[in-house]
């Protein structure tokens, strides 16, 4: 844990918020789904990650896009395995993209730092499993599992009342069962789940709204990476959506989130340096400064 908080607080002074890069070792999901099926594809990628300033690393090997169909157990090991490993080996936090304790508990044996969970705490094991690593646990707002979701950005508008009050409630109830299984609250991290179970406006309103979930006191993870509301804004197809998922995070950060879990870690790490730079009067990189004069 004291590694984790470290290193996002180190990152936060840097350029404002951690980067958690995605790799989804899946051939399913809705963006990047097959591209790291491949072991080498899944390594080339990790160094990538790194390479392009990724402070976690997020390996899941189940899609969470709408009805996507469930994934055992010991499929998802035999998927991230490999890429678990090289991340770990190269010394990157690393998170596991889970709902199932048993691939948390396999991953977080083989070094991960972190489990995301999009369930909600669908099952309370998966708590258990974090305490027992002492590893931090992320808590994503949703409501029923990806096969019940209708589809991308469709929920019914008079499901919430508030929606911000509505997933901040929902939230700490799920992070009341994973202190009652043992983990301390520091180690309980807020995702108020964009997209999940929200339609577009709801999705927008939780964005618009983020500071209200600072006061949580603890570190607020957002994913707006290439997503379905981008597209209820301005119609275009997940590869299209870089523009809206930077505009996103930046808002993000600057309302409060710690950590952005994104796609496209270069360039959403340049648009968080150059946002620092302005706000903070950052110093400029050696290469970026001017060439001094020589005097006659």
């Amino acid at each position: 844990m004291g590694l984790v908080a470290h290193r996002i607080e180190q990152a936060r002074e840097q350029r404002g918020a951690a980067l958690m890069g995605v790799l989804n070792v899946t051939p399913d999901s809705f963006y990047d789904g097959g591209r790291y099926l491949d072991l080498d594809a899944a390594v080339e990628h990790v160094d990538q990650l790194l390479r392009d300033g990724a402070d976690i690393i997020d390996i899941g090997g189940e899609s969470s896009r709408p009805r996507a169909e469930p994934v055992s157990a010991r499929e998802q090991i035999a998927r991230v395995e490999g890429a678990v490993r090289a991340a770990v080996a190269r010394g990157a936090l690393v998170s596991i993209d889970t709902t199932s304790p048993e691939v948390a508990d396999f991953a977080l044996s083989l070094g991960a730092a972190l489990v995301n969970d999009v369930s909600c705490l669908a099952d309370t094991e998966l708590a258990r499993v974090a305490a027992r690593h002492h590893a931090v646990l992320i808590l994503m707002h949703a409501r029923g599992s990806m096969q019940q979701m209708a589809g991308f950005s469709r929920y019914p508008e008079a499901a919430y009342g508030d929606v911000t009050s509505d997933v901040l409630d929902e939230w700490r109830s799920a992070r009341d069962r994973a202190l009652t299984a043992g983990l301390d609250k520091d180690a309980v991290w807020l995702d108020p789940g964009i997209g999940f179970a929200k339609n577009a406006r709801q999705s927008l309103s939780l964005l618009s709204n983020l500071e209200r979930f600072s006061g949580e006191g603890v570190p607020v993870v957002v994913g707006a990476s290439r997503k379905s509301f981008i597209n209820a804004v301005d119609q275009a197809p997940p590869e299209h959506r870089l523009g809206g998922s930077l505009a996103a995070s930046l808002l993000a950060v600057e309302k409060g989130a710690s950590v952005v879990r994104v796609h496209d870690v270069s360039e959403m790490r340049q648009a968080l340096a150059v946002a620092h730079a302005i706000r903070h009067g950052a110093p400029l990189s050696a290469a970026a400064r001017p060439a001094e004069v020589p005097h006659a």
